[in-house]
């Protein structure tokens, strides 16, 4: 990360620019993030802001895009209340409706990292997370510093799914979700999705945040699907 001064913030939270690196979303471009850097135990209310802000979390660090010629990736969001599924969501919901929810706290588990490694394998093969070790996964996925839970998905007792979610004052905060690769039909990661809507509807809770859009991407551009979706611009947030 590059040395430089902290960016001005009246609350003393301290912002760094990082350095120009190459895109992992679109080849042949330049990326830069600003993060959020992390100090005592982050409260629940600091998260909400930060998520408000359009930052994302990985690990013990918040972030967000800033790079200086580009905006493709814009931080989503969906209105809970307002959200009606399509007919394949509600498809994907009764072809899950097997599937037992259990909600945990986010330490090591064996069982978690070997589905975790069987997912990035197929989603990622060959790239940098494919090279993940225990360690990684711990920074990753277990290194929060906020009100985070791991949601499982299980049929009887065989795992398929494991939705990383961190709990916000206004709503939820969609980290990660990794499942079973080798079941594309069931649309687990749509079940995921649609588990914590319900979820924050039920609390009474606004919104369910979805890190980063960018459009027609092969990877990103599916969040678009769940609508009515908001996006932060340079204005605020906005519906797409």
């Amino acid at each position: 990360m590059a040395r430089q001064q902290p960016l001005n913030n009246p609350d003393s939270t301290r912002f760094l620019r990082g350095p120009e690196h190459p895109c992992a979303y679109l080849p042949g471009r330049r990326a830069r993030n600003l993060y959020c850097l992390p100090g005592p135990q982050r409260p629940v209310a600091q998260h909400t802001a930060l998520s408000t802000a359009g930052f994302r979390r990985s690990g013990e660090l918040h972030y967000r895009p800033d790079c200086p010629h580009c905006n493709a990736c814009q931080p989503a969001r969906i209105p809970v209340a307002d959200f009606s599924p399509s007919r394949s969501q509600r498809r994907a919901w009764q072809r899950n409706n097997d599937l037992r929810v259990s909600v945990v706290r986010p330490t090591f588990s064996a069982e978690h990292y070997a589905l975790y490694r069987r997912y990035i394998s197929h989603r990622h093969g060959g790239g940098v997370m494919d090279e993940d070790s225990p360690q990684q996964y711990r920074a990753f996925i277990l290194g929060s510093q906020v009100q985070t839970r791991l949601w499982e998905f299980r049929l009887d007792e065989q795992l398929l799914a494991v939705a990383v979610v961190d709990e916000l004052l206004d709503g939820f905060s969609a980290m990660y979700t990794f499942y079973d690769p080798e079941l594309p039909h069931r649309g687990l990661g749509t079940c995921a999705i649609l588990s914590q809507i319900e979820a924050a509807r039920a609390r009474g809770l606004q919104w369910l945040y979805l890190g980063f859009w960018i459009r027609n991407h092969p990877k990103m551009d599916y969040k678009r699907r769940f609508r009515p979706l908001q996006i932060r611009t340079a204005n605020g947030w906005e519906r797409l």
